[in-house]
C-alpha cells in the first residue's frame, strides 16, 4: 500500500516524476507511479483514484493540466499539482490551470516542473518531514 500516488498525464512527464520519486525514496515514503491521461483515459483514471489506498496524490501535467483537478474531483485526499513547462508558454498555461480550481475542489500547486517540492510537500502532509 503506497503512501503517495504519482500520476503523470503523459510519459513525456517522466523526468519530473523521477525527481519526485527520488525525494520520496530519500524520505522512505512508498509510492506508486502511473501514467494515466485525464483526457485519453478518464475511466481508467477514475478507477485508479477510487481504488487507491494512497494518502496523497501528486499529479504531473502540462498544457491544459486537467489531471490534478480531475483527481481532486474524485477524492477527498490531498492533491498536489505539478505544472509542466511547455514549448509555447513555458508552463504558464499549466500553472494557471492548476491554480484556478473551483470552490470545494482544492489542489495544492508547486512551481513549474517542481517535482521535488511536490514530494517534499507530500512528506510534510504525511508528517514525515
Amino acid at each position: 500500500m503506497p503512501d503517495v500516488a504519482i500520476i503523470t498525464g503523459s510519459a513525456s512527464d517522466s523526468a519530473i516524476a523521477e525527481k519526485a520519486a527520488k525525494v520520496l525514496d530519500e524520505y522512505g515514503i512508498t509510492y506508486d507511479l502511473q501514467v494515466i491521461s485525464a483526457h485519453r483515459d478518464p475511466d481508467r483514471l477514475e478507477g485508479y483514484v477510487k481504488a487507491s489506498d494512497a494518502k496523497v496524490f501528486i499529479c504531473i501535467a502540462g498544457m491544459s493540466a486537467a489531471l490534478p483537478g480531475v483527481v481532486a474531483s474524485k477524492t477527498k485526499k490531498p492533491v498536489i499539482g505539478v505544472p509542466v513547462s511547455g514549448k509555447l508558454l513555458g508552463g504558464l498555461d499549466a500553472l494557471l490551470s492548476v491554480v484556478q480550481m473551483p470552490k470545494g475542489v482544492p489542489v495544492a500547486c508547486v512551481a513549474v516542473d517542481g517535482g521535488e517540492n511536490a514530494a517534499h510537500l507530500a512528506a510534510r502532509i504525511l508528517g514525515v518531514a
